[in-house]
């Protein structure tokens, strides 16, 4: 798999830790940066490469996660979760086909967020799901095809 990574200078330890780790484990990665401090210009880079097929999935890093996964949101194909533990790395996945994940420095230790990544990783949407009608809502509103 091919996975886009972005933060902002605030998160770059953990966004280089993550970038490591998703290697590890066999992908491919590309890094869209760290030096700009307005972390929705980053967010934004690696949501519309995500949502074009440039990468099948992006990790966005900032202070907290909540500022990145907001901006990624903003692009129209792009789904991004903010993880803060097993089950939501999974269901990101599983419920909610997400094709982006967001982070934060100052809320995650590396090592845990290593272990969100590879879970996040390790599933795949099953458009078969009890959740396929939830999705197919937000599709619809976007007024997007499916993820």
């Amino acid at each position: 798999m091919k996975i886009a990574f972005g933060c902002d200078p605030n998160a770059t330890e953990l966004k280089q830790a993550l970038i490591a780790k998703a290697e590890s484990l066999g992908h491919e990665t590309v890094d869209y940066g760290s030096d700009d401090p307005v972390y929705a210009n980053v967010a934004i880079d690696v949501a519309t490469a995500v949502a074009a097929g440039e990468a099948d999935r992006g990790v966005v890093v900032c202070g907290t996660g909540i500022g990145v996964s907001i901006s990624a949101n903003k692009v129209k194909g792009a789904y991004c979760a903010l993880l803060g533990d097993a089950y939501q790395a999974q269901r990101a996945t599983l419920s909610n086909n997400a094709n982006m994940i967001a982070m934060g420095q100052q809320t995650h230790g590396i090592k845990t967020a290593e272990v969100l990544l590879e879970i996040y990783l390790a599933n795949t949407y099953d458009p078969a799901s009890r959740s396929a009608p939830k999705l197919a809502r937000i599709y619809e509103y976007e007024g997007a095809e499916e993820a």
